[in-house]
């Protein structure tokens, strides 16, 4: 496998301050990160990740080898939710960007974390936004050293505050 097709590694320092849940999340947009890529099948990398199987970036000693065990349950429903309904979450990432930038113009991964943090905010109600908001700002900073941990906490600040006036819909399809 090239090393393109590999699930991006996060950064040693993030590595090693994250939980069960925490490494969830992160653990999450490698796999989706993986499926887009290198077209691996949605139950294939379920099984690989939570296996320890999926491949890193960094090899086996790389910071994403100092993550926790994701807590399994929460990585399943991120990775299967988010494709299950990534188009609809795409409208509502689409809807909470500015004017001049449209989902497609998005770096993937950055495309990804929000993806994952938009299914949380607007299919989970058993997470409070205000947690799901800062778990993907720290997804995003143990990826990103630019703007783009910004761009994401502004996007899913914007979901969160449509989600709770009514408009995004929680739970179901």
């Amino acid at each position: 496998m090239a090393a393109g097709d590999r699930a991006p590694n996060v950064k040693a320092a993030s590595a090693a301050a994250v939980g069960r849940r925490a490494a969830a999340r992160l653990t999450a947009v490698q796999a989706l990160y993986q499926i887009e890529i290198a077209g691996v099948g949605v139950d294939q990398a379920i099984a690989q990740f939570l296996a320890g199987e999926a491949p890193q970036g960094d090899g086996e000693d790389g910071p994403s080898a100092a993550l926790p065990a994701p807590d399994p349950d929460l990585f399943a429903a991120i990775v299967g939710g988010v494709v299950a309904h990534r188009h609809r979450l795409d409208e509502i990432i689409g809807a909470a960007l500015t004017i001049d930038w449209t989902v497609a113009r998005l770096e993937i991964l950055v495309r990804l974390i929000l993806e994952a943090g938009v299914f949380e905010l607007t299919l989970r109600d058993d997470i409070p936004p205000k947690v799901s908001i800062n778990e993907y700002v720290g997804v995003a900073n143990a990826f990103f050293d630019g703007a783009e941990p910004g761009l994401i906490n502004g996007v899913l600040d914007s979901v969160a505050g449509r989600s709770e006036a009514g408009p995004v819909p929680r739970g179901g399809a």
